[in-house]
């Protein structure tokens, strides 16, 4: 075999990793070094210039982490030198994800202060959250969604510039038509769905940025160990959805035998009634989380937790 045979062979086996895997995404956006890559993400998504990017407070991302977020914002930036921005890619859908956003915004914010500083001190604090699946109750919504805390009434006043959240979902891409207000988010969003696309391809001739993105994501897809990492983390999100359905598919089987024995009994409704709270028993017995427990059922937590 010639050389040149054997090295088309070679690159025809080259993949590149996924940059929706929170810890490839780490690395290509939070890693010091990416300053150009970042910024430019940032500024298409705020829809704003950003003169300077700090990404020394993040912290060492080429580390085997293998379940769980652990807490930790995937990217945190400081522009402009007075605000700060942290970015979170959510592979798995996963409940109450709003209220998370929102949880990493007020830890991130209360930061901004010092214990000696007056309330003016709070600096303009931006949570951004990338999800690979459509979020429940935005369902009309398109791809980005900006928000903040807003009078109800009358002129609608915006209360605080402090407070600044953004929701992308991935799924929405490919509905989205391109216009000149969204250009050049939607051109980064396709490069997170499929950096090997022809777009992206044409993308890269028109922003350097990106490009320097895609070879950065290269190289990292070369190096064996993030290749077994990301194999892992890939693996852990399966699991933890297999491990979901799994639970509901039982909970609902064992549901349809128990209402059905007791239906023939007492009737529709109260064997409906009292299939789930056998449901709820087995679930609190197996240690299922209150969450999932709420999921499965339809109940909420004061009612769950009066089944015994």
């Amino acid at each position: 075999m010639t050389d040149k045979k054997q090295k088309a062979i070679t690159e025809e086996k080259k993949t590149i990793l996924s940059p929706k895997i929170d810890v490839i995404f780490q690395i290509l956006f939070g890693e010091v070094g990416s300053e150009r890559i970042t910024k430019d993400f940032l500024s298409s998504i705020l829809e704003e210039p950003i003169e300077e990017i700090n990404l020394d407070e993040n912290i060492v991302l080429r580390r085997e982490y293998l379940k769980g977020k652990m807490g930790i914002v995937d990217v945190l930036a400081k522009i402009n030198e007075k605000e700060y921005c942290h970015i979170e890619m959510q592979i798995g859908e996963t409940n109450h994800i709003k209220e998370r956003l929102l949880y990493y915004w007020a830890r991130r914010y209360t930061k901004t202060i010092k214990e000696s500083e007056e309330y003016q001190a709070l600096k303009r604090t931006i949570s951004i959250l990338i999800t690979d699946f459509e979020v429940k109750g935005l369902e009309d919504l398109e791809m980005h969604s900006k928000w903040k805390i807003i009078e109800e009434n009358g002129k609608k006043h915006v209360l605080t510039d402090d407070l600044e959240l953004h929701i992308m979902e991935l799924p929405k891409v490919e509905k989205m038509q391109e216009t000149k207000e969204n250009s050049k988010l939607l051109k980064w969003l396709k490069f997170l769905e499929n950096p090997e696309s022809e777009e992206v391809e044409i993308y890269m001739k028109e922003n350097v940025n990106m490009k320097e993105a895609r070879t950065k994501l290269e190289g990292i897809s070369e190096d064996a160990r993030m290749q077994r990492i990301a194999e892992l983390r890939e693996k852990a999100i399966l699991d933890e959805k297999e491990a979901k359905y799994t639970g509901y598919m039982n909970g609902l089987e064992e549901g349809r035998k128990d209402g059905k024995e007791l239906g023939l009994k007492e009737g529709r409704q109260e064997g409906r009634q009292e299939s789930i709270e056998q449901i709820v028993r087995k679930m609190k017995k197996a240690k299922f989380s209150m969450d999932t427990i709420k999921e499965i059922t339809g109940l909420t937590e004061e009612e769950i937790e009066k089944i015994e």
